[in-house]
């Protein structure tokens, strides 16, 4: 496994127990979830992806992504005192669409194959 991937590896895990633990603000919400985390080559950024169960709105994710990327300090802070790295990688959150878009996919395909299974039928 190269660097950059234990260096993510590292970061979602320590990212979770930091946003179960020791946030406090409210707005996050109890239902953070960190789905995923590249790191750029140099270490020099940490590209943080989240959901939450609680942002159902347009507005609640960009206010929890605003709120998790105002203490982007605080998160870099914490991962340097857990991991004695050279540099600590400066968070950067964005909101994981991914997760929330795989259902309706799901019955996207599922109404595809229901489709054409009937058309096949029908032309015998």
């Amino acid at each position: 496994m190269s660097r950059d991937l234990r260096v993510a590896d590292f970061i979602r895990d320590e990212i979770a127990r930091i946003l179960q633990s020791q946030m406090r603000d409210p707005r996050v919400g109890a239902f953070v979830s960190v789905s995923d985390v590249r790191v750029s080559k140099d270490l020099s950024y940490a590209e943080i992806y989240v959901s939450s169960l609680d942002a159902k709105t347009a507005e609640q994710k960009q206010q929890l992504l605003e709120v998790l990327n105002s203490a982007a300090g605080f998160f870099r802070s914490e991962l340097a005192k857990r991991h004695k790295m050279r540099t600590t990688p400066k968070p950067r959150f964005h909101y994981d669409e991914l997760l929330e878009s795989g259902p309706r996919l799901e019955k996207l395909i599922s109404d595809a194959v229901a489709h054409d299974t009937s058309r096949r039928d029908q032309d015998g």
